[in-house]
């Protein structure tokens, strides 16, 4: 344990770990917390924990101790170990008792169901066991984190019918544990068909409101060339939770349309880099006004790649940003 300690705070900079843990830095962030736990969803952010996911496999308790101390309320969680009931290394209830000893919460959790959206694939994961995990660290939401990617570029209209009626049912299950199925996208689901629709409308159009809510990722409806503003006046009330994330400046060519729909991944994601939140070129100051519209009830900070040597400063910049510009 201490080797491992050791080496995660080479991994963050002792210099800059330190400044966390500073006992005047501790105050101000107990009183953040009070104070943002009665505030709306923009104030009152999350952090999608998958950003950190390096330093989780490091030290799962710091890592959850550091990002309280920087202000967050409550986390998104990913990566669950559903054989060992375990998140990164950490039983479930160890990991509720670490957000509770550190006055934060957990609303809603990545859980993969690719298999379980994907019409030709009979082995379904257990979505029984994912609400049932949710449900034991007070989750209210079972996020279906992407459709199924082996065949990204072969999606038909018939895959996304598919997953919207896998959704309806996987959100059957989940309103009787008191819980409901959400989906995230990416920039695929933004891809038209021949019919001038796309696939992540054909799942809003085919889901129920009450069963199935909407992660919007308002980088990737960014990267492919839309405006969530958009989205909010044709589905209102949908999108129950955001993915707050931002867009390098040097790379805002949209990944979707004629050049990119047939491209295999990799060059496609060599047009992709992100950057802390108010850093780059996508205009929250606008999209944070249409909040209620949205049906907004959780927001999440992500990055999905940290360039910075130190991630916590990362995470804390967009999160200082948040709470200056944004949660007015």
């Amino acid at each position: 344990m201490e080797n491992s300690r050791r080496n995660f705070l080479k991994q963050v900079s002792i210099g800059a770990f330190s400044a966390y843990f500073g006992s005047s830095l501790l105050s101000a962030c107990t009183t953040i917390n009070q104070s943002a736990a009665v505030k709306g969803p923009i104030h009152n952010i999350g952090l999608q924990i998958y950003s950190l996911r390096d330093l989780l496999t490091q030290d799962p308790k710091l890592t959850l101790e550091t990002v309280a101390k920087i202000g967050y309320t409550h986390i998104e969680t990913f990566g669950v170990d559903v054989v060992n009931n375990s998140f990164w290394g950490l039983k479930v209830p160890d990991l509720k008792k670490i957000l509770s000893d550190n006055g934060m919460s957990t609303f809603s959790g990545h859980y993969d169901l690719s298999k379980y959206l994907d019409r030709n694939n009979n082995d379904k994961e257990s979505v029984e066991k994912y609400i049932e995990i949710a449900a034991e660290l007070g989750q209210k939401y079972v996020i279906a984190p992407v459709n199924p990617m082996h065949d990204l570029n072969n999606l038909k209209v018939e895959d996304y019918q598919y997953a919207a009626e896998q959704l309806n049912k996987a959100g059957e299950i989940a309103k009787k544990a008191g819980l409901k199925i959400g989906y995230h996208n990416h920039f695929w689901e933004f891809r038209e068909f021949a019919n001038n629709t796309r696939g992540l409308d054909i799942m809003l159009a085919f889901t129920e409101k009450d069963l199935v809510a909407f992660e919007l990722d308002l980088y990737w409806i960014e990267k492919a060339g839309l405006n969530p503003l958009t989205y909010f006046d044709k589905y209102p009330g949908r999108f129950e939770m955001w993915h707050v994330k931002d867009m390098d400046k040097q790379f805002t060519k949209t990944v979707v349309g004629e050049d990119y729909d047939q491209a295999p991944l990799d060059s496609i994601f060599k047009e992709v880099k992100y950057t802390e939140v108010g850093s780059g070129n996508i205009a929250f100051a606008n999209i944070v006004k249409a909040a209620d519209k949205s049906g907004l009830v959780h927001a999440y900070i992500e990055q999905d790649d940290i360039y910075l040597p130190n991630k916590f400063e990362s995470v804390k910049k967009s999160y200082d940003y948040v709470q200056k510009f944004l949660a007015k």
